[in-house]
């Protein structure tokens, strides 16, 4: 079972399991401890009413600690299992899974929200966020997919299917700055067949001037008003 005390000391796995060095998991802690007393007030049980023993009583959890909270969600998120999967990492049952997943994710949203850290979901709001005025303005856009539970239904199967990645996914599209390496926007989530430069012409970003964008070919044409954009090219072959 995978558990906070268990993983602080395996700083490359703690890394790979939940995206973050332990400095910055426990930097993050104390407001997820805040976050989470805010939204689910220690006075109230899990259901919102008011408790008729004192915090604390009856059967510990097998998520006891916030640093085990925490962590619950920053591997879920970081991983992308399937429930049952992340489940048996916890020794959870599926249901119980759901339960804290749908629990935890507006805490750890709140939490970043509170740090600054959480990036910008409305486009025309890019040109303004504190993280894309770190630095110099220097961005990178990109489409990132995720697999998804394959739908049942024949005709919605064909929408989230990805010809680039062979199987069904979903899709955001990401900036990046480029000098802190933090996400600054997070674009609506799509089917995994829609193309990169449909998205982000489906939904505009507002780049603040003088913007330098990096981009690959799938946003071949991609060429916002005042932004500066620079695309990578294949290098000659070599003549035989």
């Amino acid at each position: 079972m995978l558990s906070y005390d268990k993983l602080k000391n395996k700083p490359r796995e703690f890394l790979a399991a939940t995206g973050l060095t332990l400095p910055e998991f426990e930097s993050l802690l104390p407001m997820f401890e805040v976050a989470y007393e805010r939204t689910y007030p220690p006075a109230h049980t899990y259901e919102g009413k008011a408790r008729q023993r004192g915090v604390g009583g009856g059967a510990k959890g097998t998520l006891s600690s916030f640093a085990d909270k925490r962590l619950f969600i920053l591997v879920y998120q970081k991983t992308n299992p399937l429930q049952v999967m992340h489940g048996l990492q916890f020794a959870l049952s599926q249901s119980q899974t759901h339960y804290w997943i749908h629990r935890f994710l507006p805490v750890l949203q709140q939490a970043l929200r509170e740090m600054g850290h959480a990036p910008e979901r409305d486009a025309q709001r890019v040109e303004t966020s504190a993280l894309a005025l770190a630095g110099a303005p220097n961005l990178a856009v990109d489409g990132t997919e995720r697999r998804r539970q394959r739908p049942r239904d024949a005709v919605k199967q064909k929408a989230p299917y990805s010809g680039k990645k062979k199987t069904h996914t979903d899709k955001n599209i990401l900036l990046i700055n480029e000098h802190t390496g933090k996400v600054v926007y997070l674009g609506p989530t799509l089917p995994g067949k829609t193309h990169d430069k449909k998205a982000v012409d489906e939904t505009p970003v507002a780049y603040r001037t003088n913007t330098t964008l990096d981009k690959d070919t799938g946003f071949q044409g991609y060429e916002p008003g005042g932004v500066l954009t620079t695309q990578p090219k294949k290098s000659p072959k070599a003549k035989s």
